[in-house]
């Protein structure tokens, strides 16, 4: 993994650390997979609800800045899931764009 994707996935993996004790806190357990999976589809959601306000059809306010929290929030779900399952994101990421380069030449 290259230096500096690694310490994306480092920080994410210390922050869902945090989350785990505080679900455990106030749950009892830590978020399985699938709520993990769930968190990640809400997230989605607001992400589409930013994209049509920078489209024009919704109003919120501080889009740009919100839009940027959203999508980081999708990309730390991602990583935490792909940790979650020891998927190699990296290396499954470079491999998924690899193949969209040859077909798409």
């Amino acid at each position: 993994m290259g230096t500096e994707f690694n310490t994306l996935v480092e920080k994410a993996c210390e922050i869902r650390k945090k989350y785990a004790e505080f679900e455990k806190q106030q749950y009892g357990r830590e978020w399985t997979g699938e709520e993990l999976a769930l968190g990640y589809m809400k997230d989605v959601g607001d992400l589409a609800r930013l994209i049509q306000a920078k489209e024009g059809i919704r109003i919120v306010d501080n889009v740009d800045e919100e839009l940027g929290h959203e999508i980081s929030d999708c990309l730390w779900s991602v990583l935490v899931l792909a940790d979650k399952y020891n998927v190699d994101i990296e290396t499954e990421f470079i491999k998924s764009m690899n193949e969209l380069d040859n077909r798409l030449s």
